[in-house]
């Protein structure tokens, strides 16, 4: 069951952040969106963000979509990583930042708890 707590800390650091990435304009660095104009790279991004965020909550008790989202919220760290020197890059502030990371370590904490969830569901009472 702690494990279930971990994956809502780490929907809260990507939901937190992704609102923080609208700020940032992250539309304007994202390969899908930073072709487009600017209006409809920004429309883009949010709306696309709608399935997104629903697909997260609706699948909130799939095992198999949770370890999917923690897996992403550690490679997350290392697309922001890669991208961190674009120019159009604006996530240069320790809030951004401590978001990212957040997302990444909940993720790694939610994987470790729902292995240690998981083995003591399978040993025999």
């Amino acid at each position: 069951m702690r494990s279930r707590f971990a994956y809502l800390i780490v929907l809260a650091f990507l939901f937190s952040h992704e609102v923080d990435a609208a700020f940032r304009h992250e539309w304007r660095v994202l390969p899908l969106t930073s072709f487009m104009p600017e209006d409809a790279g920004r429309e883009t991004f949010v709306w696309l963000h709608v399935p997104l965020f629903a697909g997260l909550l609706l699948g909130g008790e799939r095992r198999a979509l949770r370890a999917i989202v923690a897996l992403f919220s550690i490679a997350h760290v290392g697309l922001h990583w890669i991208y961190r020197n674009h120019p159009a890059n604006e996530f240069n502030t320790l809030s951004s930042w401590l978001l990212i990371l957040g997302a990444g370590l909940s993720g790694a904490v939610y994987l470790l708890l729902a292995r240690r969830d998981a083995a003591a569901h399978a040993r025999p009472s």
